[in-house]
């Protein structure tokens, strides 16, 4: 099964960041990919962070759903939109959700990032929990590939990486990981701890990330990349701004590492 990472270059204008996702889309759907992944924060990086606040959704309402149905339905892909935010229990928040959509335009898994980032160096701070609430359970969903196998597609977001406990609850054959990783957090862990998910998983990684200077004046890593079972990066974005990571999944090289090294059944924790 082919799959698209896509990294992006978001910014504070709704209308913008569709266009260009749509356009990375299209270009996922014509390389053949059944399934493409959109960054965290596709849809807006605001230039403050309540500006979130304005844009959020109804959860089944609203033009980024709606853009979201129709690009998979368009291309017929399996999609997962990055995040959008939807509407919580708090009106001063939102919930930063990633919604996967089946290649019909069916929401078929929706899932509330539970960490919240919070950082603070001295030059650039991070508290995420100022504008979202944070979800509480972990999701994965069953993905029927055109070759008829079937893939245990689990979800997370960003932050979520650092927390390896998630990603044993999701059993999963694939682990996405939409992203907006800062630059510095991101020079220095973003490979190593998507190699390490994939490693202690026996699970194939696909991870999209904003990438560049963005309007607002921050800065994320980018380097999307896809990573194998036993750790070994299939495919890597090296610079930054919008574009595709393609990579073609195979199940027999699921199957074979989990054989040769079956440490998923060894857990005893």
């Amino acid at each position: 099964m082919k799959i698209a990472a896509i990294q992006m270059l978001s910014g504070p204008r709704l209308d913008d960041n569709l266009a260009a996702a749509g356009r990375l889309l299209a270009q996922a759907a014509a390389q053949g990919c059944e399934l493409a992944v959109l960054p965290e924060y596709f849809c807006l990086l605001g230039r403050a962070e309540t500006d979130k606040l304005a844009v959020r959704e109804q959860p089944g309402a609203g033009p980024v759903q709606d853009f979201l149905a129709d690009q998979a339905r368009r291309h017929g892909l399996w999609l997962v939109g990055g995040t959008l935010p939807l509407a919580g229990a708090d009106p001063g928040h939102v919930r930063n959700t990633c919604i996967a959509w089946s290649p019909a335009g069916e929401p078929v898994a929706r899932y509330d990032k539970i960490h919240l980032f919070r950082f603070d160096n001295g030059r650039e701070r991070f508290d995420e929990a100022r504008t979202i609430e944070p979800g509480a359970a972990p999701v994965a969903f069953d993905l029927a590939a055109r070759d008829g196998r079937r893939w245990r597609v689990g979800l997370s977001v960003c932050y979520d990486l650092r927390f390896p406990e998630l990603y044993r609850r999701l059993d999963a054959d694939l682990l996405l990981v939409p992203s907006a990783f800062t630059h510095g957090t991101g020079q220095a862990h973003w490979e190593p701890l998507l190699r390490a998910r994939a490693i202690e998983n026996l699970a194939y990684v696909a991870a999209p990330a904003q990438g560049g200077l963005h309007e607002n004046g921050r800065r994320t890593w980018g380097h999307s990349l896809v990573v194998d079972p036993w750790g070994v990066v299939l495919a890597q974005r090296e610079d930054e701004g919008e574009g595709l990571v393609v990579a073609a999944l195979d199940g027999e090289r699921l199957a074979q590492v989990r054989r040769q090294l079956p440490a998923l059944e060894h857990r005893v924790l």
